[in-house]
């Protein structure tokens, strides 16, 4: 479809898309998608708790579609033990999702649907979560999967394996941004195209750039395999989110509320995941019986105030290190910048303290952005290539100044918010939670000692991406393992690090125990379950800091 004639028929789905019509109907529109009838883009699960699960479904055909689903604990389905029917509806782009209740606790079960012309879907596997005690529960954690960087062979690793439990998906599950943005068309893997090629605006866009990801086939099996639990970041909407506009989102592309509305919108018709009402969390908690509590906040849309700027500090000034330094004391430690909020943020802390108080041992939290502290080494001058761009010198200078001045480098993860992360380590250490921090967003691997006040407050796992490129982007020539020593250099809590790999991780949890391992793919290039190598850390329970 040439430029003019995509512009046209954008218009006409913009127009449908504000009418609340199946805009992705429209004759001509993109790809395969439309055309596409019956089951489409296979099956998924997710939120589980103990006694229940979502099943997930996309279902196209005429009009409305009534689906019959059956659950089982054996793959032929010779004895159903659950079940339903929810109807597919061409308004929520065909989507059909139910909780299905009455299950047994830690417990694997299969499931399908079966549609009214008697055709149906592939099996799926799910799981729900143990009640008591138990050994051992291990999770697969994954973020930031930007399709055209490369293939989603870290999904497909996790898909083969037997030994997990649960998906866990930290954000940026998708990109927001027109073909040959990021990346650039020479940096693209042949193949891997998103639709639509421009930058995702409207309900008809959001829409079809899942349906584009979710034809994936190793993505297709990660859901069938595991039960997934998921929260969005910033590029589900837009680089660089907070509650009131977005880095990527100009007043000439709209209200960016309406964005933030069909983001969300679109996110929950496509994910495993439970529909909410405006006035209810996206947080919640999920317990593993007495091994832990996972604890699933949201951090871009209810309650991030807007980052600081870092550039701000540099605009007019005549003594750089004095501007510096009174932006670190004023605006950087401003006392009223949350990213989570208050009601969020208060939640959070009680239900630490409801966990520990219960005997969980294990308090997990899962979220978005890094939380522990990075500042530029004083190498980072040296990893720069000569033919960089601009934009890539600058930002490395800015960044060494910056850490002259005491300050990190990334303002957008909790580096940007070091009161509101210091509040919610003390509520931490006041509940006496063995605390883990599970978070993504950075594209690089971290093992992180989080302490404050001089005292241990828990240790984080951060994950590298999927597919999305980490340091090694802007410092293709230095080996990421004299990139990591000179981060852990500069930065006392920072305890390993991997700038160089692309995966995922898989942490596993005992009562004595939690161990997490960082996966690297040998390749992105090509489709390929190979592994280049695997990385550990530990903690020991009750210790609060890496073994």
């Amino acid at each position: 479809m040439n430029k003019s004639n995509w512009q046209l028929d954008r218009r006409f789905v913009l127009k449908a898309g504000t009418f609340g019509i199946a805009a992705l109907g429209l004759p001509g529109f993109a790809y395969s998608y439309q055309a596409q009838t019956g089951f489409t883009h296979g099956v998924a699960s997710g939120e589980p708790q103990a006694d229940s699960v979502l099943l997930w479904t996309r279902f196209v055909s005429t009009g409305t579609a009534q689906l019959t689903v059956e659950l089982s604990e054996t793959i032929d389905f010779s004895a159903v033990k659950a079940g339903g029917s929810i109807s597919a509806l061409a308004e929520r782009d065909f989507i059909a999702k139910i909780v299905v209740s009455g299950l047994q606790p830690g417990r694997w079960y299969y499931y399908r649907f079966i549609a009214p012309d008697g055709s149906v879907s592939v099996t799926g596997r799910t799981r729900t979560l143990p009640v008591g005690d138990i050994d051992r529960f291990a999770l697969g954690v994954f973020s930031c999967s930007n399709m055209p960087f490369g293939h989603f062979n870290a999904y497909a690793h996790a898909a083969e394996r037997q030994d997990l439990d649960l998906i866990l998906h930290l954000g940026d599950y998708l990109y927001e941004y027109a073909a040959g943005t990021y990346p650039s068309l020479d940096q693209a893997v042949p193949g891997r195209v998103i639709q639509p090629d421009h930058e995702m605006l409207t309900l008809a866009d959001y829409r079809l750039r899942y349906a584009s990801y979710r034809a994936d086939p190793d993505l297709r099996r990660l859901h069938q395999n595991f039960p997934v639990i998921s929260m969005w970041d910033d590029h589900e909407i837009a680089n660089d989110s907070w509650k009131g506009g977005a880095q990527n989102h100009q007043a000439a592309e709209g209200d960016y509320f309406v964005r933030k509305k069909i983001a969300e919108q679109v996110y929950r018709e496509w994910m495993p995941v439970r529909d909410r009402a405006s006035d209810q969390p996206s947080w919640g908690n999920y317990q593993i019986g007495t091994l832990a509590s996972l604890m699933v906040t949201e951090s871009r849309l209810t309650g991030r105030d807007q980052p600081a700027e870092l550039a701000a500090a540099f605009e007019g000034a005549a003594d750089i290190p004095a501007a510096l330094a009174a932006f670190r004391d004023d605006v950087w430690q401003d006392p009223s910048r949350s990213m989570l909020g208050d009601a969020q943020s208060t939640w959070l802390a009680d239900t630490m303290k409801a966990s520990t108080s219960s005997g969980t041992h294990w308090q997990l939290w899962a979220q978005q952005c890094v939380m522990g502290s990075l500042k530029l080494p004083p190498e980072t001058g040296n990893w720069i290539p000569p033919d960089a761009p601009d934009f890539v010198r600058r930002r490395a200078l800015a960044g060494l100044a910056a850490a002259q001045a005491g300050l990190p480098f990334n303002f957008d993860a909790w580096d940007g918010y070091p009161v509101a992360r210091d509040g919610h380590l003390r509520a931490a250490q006041a509940a006496d939670a063995d605390l883990i921090v599970l978070s993504g967003d950075s594209h690089n691997g971290w093992a992180f000692d989080l302490s404050v006040d001089g005292q241990a407050a828990g240790v984080e796992f951060a994950g590298h991406s999927v597919t999305s490129p980490g340091f090694e982007s802007f410092a293709p020539a230095t080996p990421s393992k004299d990139i990591a020593a000179a981060l852990m250099r500069s930065n006392d809590q920072l305890r390993w690090a991997d700038s160089g790999s692309r995966g995922y991780m898989s942490v596993e949890l005992t009562p004595q125990e939690a161990q997490s391992n960082w996966h690297s793919l040998a390749t992105i290039t090509k489709r390929s379950t190979a592994i280049a190598g695997t990385s550990t850390q530990r903690v020991q329970k009750g210790r609060h800091i890496l073994s």
